[in-house]
């Protein structure tokens, strides 16, 4: 071999060497770094969740991509039809999905992370006011529940017939049923007819008493990576100790 070669063969192999020690290290680092991303599913149900909004995602959507920030994890929204998108989760792996209400029918099918806010749920109508789940069944002949949501099950469990139940897409579409008199009422979570009426009508709208409240829940897959389950409890629990679910419920329902 020549003698040149030899002098300068072993430094550039060692250099060489360092360099692919320094690279992979980097890469590693990277990836490390990297902040896992995880599916979102969220709806359009103002205030609660916002898909297009430039304040942001809602109260609850907010609250869930700071908690999922604070934790180390992206988030990439999806939004699907609320029937859809629960079936999807639960039969997905480490899939998140909120609003959801803590109801029986759902217990088995999710994980549940951590209770973001309660949901007080009533009867609204134009002109006839009740104030029992019991006078409600005599009272209207359709009432008007969104499609996939807690309302439709809690009225098929306090005894009301499938004539009663009338499904729509969740939104403004009850209101506007209401509105129209294709519907007798509207069940609904309070602050989301609330924040919904104004923007349909000027008119007066009658409210039953609170006839159930079941907390909104960030949720997960049944199942769901135990320790993204903690880092997202852990996470919301630290949000609310520092005040700051109030702050963002404050945004979208000022007092």
């Amino acid at each position: 071999m020549n003698p040149i070669t030899r002098v300068f063969n072993v430094p550039t192999q060692a250099l060489f060497c360092k360099l692919c020690l320094c690279l992979s290290l980097l890469v590693a680092h990277n990836a490390r770094a990297e902040s896992p991303v995880i599916e979102l599913h969220i709806l359009d149900a103002p205030p609660l969740t916002f898909v297009n909004d430039p304040r942001g995602h809602g109260i609850v959507g907010d609250v869930a991509m700071a908690a999922m920030n604070r934790a180390g994890y992206t988030a990439t929204i999806r939004v699907l039809p609320w029937a859809r998108a629960q079936k999807h989760v639960s039969e997905e792996h480490d899939h998140l999905i909120t609003p959801l209400s803590r109801i029986p029918g759902r217990e088995e099918r999710f994980t549940w992370i951590a209770s973001i806010m309660p949901m007080e749920r009533a009867f609204f109508s134009l002109d006839r006011k009740v104030d029992s789940f019991a006078q409600a069944k005599e009272t209207y002949h359709k009432i008007g529940v969104g499609l996939g949501s807690a309302q439709e099950e809690i009225l098929r469990t306090e005894g009301f017939s499938d004539e009663q139940i009338y499904t729509l897409a969740i939104g403004d579409n009850p209101a506007q049923m209401l509105l129209m008199g294709r519907i007798d009422a509207w069940f609904n979570g309070v602050p989301e007819s609330q924040y919904i009426w104004p923007k349909v009508s000027k008119r007066k709208l009658l409210m039953s008493p609170v006839g159930s409240n079941a907390d909104l829940y960030l949720a997960c897959s049944r199942q769901c990576s135990g320790k993204m389950v903690e880092d997202l409890r852990n996470a919301v629990e630290a949000l609310r100790r520092e005040g700051a679910i109030k702050r963002i419920h404050d945004v979208y329902l000022p007092e």
